[in-house]
């Protein structure tokens, strides 16, 4: 049997009961990121894999001359475009076909490696052919292990904790990671884990915290602290995060 196209576009909406993205992502997450990536940001050269509209390359535009973005959707890609003009280099196609210039000093795959189709075969394209010699590649996933999880498998509404939910299925998401299972990929890619840590301690579900983010019960401070929690306790947390540089592939 064939395999159905996957429908991009289509990927990215959101739905009456679900987004797509919520401003906690937005609004929290990119913030912390961009924080816990910074130590380790080398000079030079940046790509960007699933740049989706442009919200987090926004952030990472001051710290970079040089950006090329790549992203599946050509209806995000061309909202990108229109908010950061021609100053990067944007790529219409897919990871697993596009041909890219060059290799790059920073590479950041953030909440999409969890969307692939090949998520070994896509890091061996990122350890063999577009990290440049001391390049290092920032690997973000959203956790299977992040309390909000954990506890909407005791509440009954996922079955385990790596489930993958209907509506993660309808946004494209293929795998829910966890710290080990994304080394796992990531070392049978040939890449080698140079830091590991976790982005946010995270008890509620992403439309909970949109809810309180309106409100003045949370301060700056409290997502401070969730934050610093989160590098005491990196499994559970929102996201998992690696550091990689190039290694031999095997």
């Amino acid at each position: 049997m064939a395999e159905k196209k996957r429908d991009y576009n289509s990927e990215i909406k959101d739905a009456s009961d679900h987004r797509y993205a919520y401003n906690f992502d937005f609004d929290v997450m990119h913030h912390y990121m961009l924080k816990s990536f910074m130590p380790f940001f080398r000079t030079g050269s940046l790509l960007e894999l699933g740049s989706f509209r442009g919200d987090f390359t926004k952030r990472i535009v001051p710290y970079f001359d040089d950006i090329t973005c790549v992203e599946a959707s050509d209806e995000a890609i061309a909202v990108a475009q229109n908010e950061l003009g021609d100053s990067l280099t944007f790529i219409n196609d897919v990871f697993e076909d596009v041909k890219l210039p060059k290799r790059y000093d920073n590479v950041l795959l953030t909440h999409v490696l969890e969307h692939l189709d090949d998520p070994v075969g896509v890091l061996k394209r990122i350890n063999d052919e577009w990290l440049s010699e001391g390049g290092r590649l920032f690997l973000v996933c959203p956790n299977a292990n992040a309390p909000s999880r954990q506890i909407a498998v005791k509440m009954g509404l996922i079955s385990h904790n790596s489930a993958i939910t209907k509506a993660e299925a309808e946004h494209g998401h293929r795998i829910t990671y966890s710290l080990d299972t994304l080394e796992r990929d990531a070392r049978l890619a040939g890449l080698n884990v140079v830091h590991r840590s976790g982005i946010f301690f995270k008890a509620l579900a992403n439309f909970q915290w949109d809810r309180l983010l309106q409100t003045d019960i949370i301060s700056s401070e409290y997502l401070e602290g969730c934050y610093q929690l989160g590098q005491v306790y990196p499994d559970l947390c929102a996201s998992i995060f690696l550091m990689c540089e190039a290694g031999r592939a095997q």
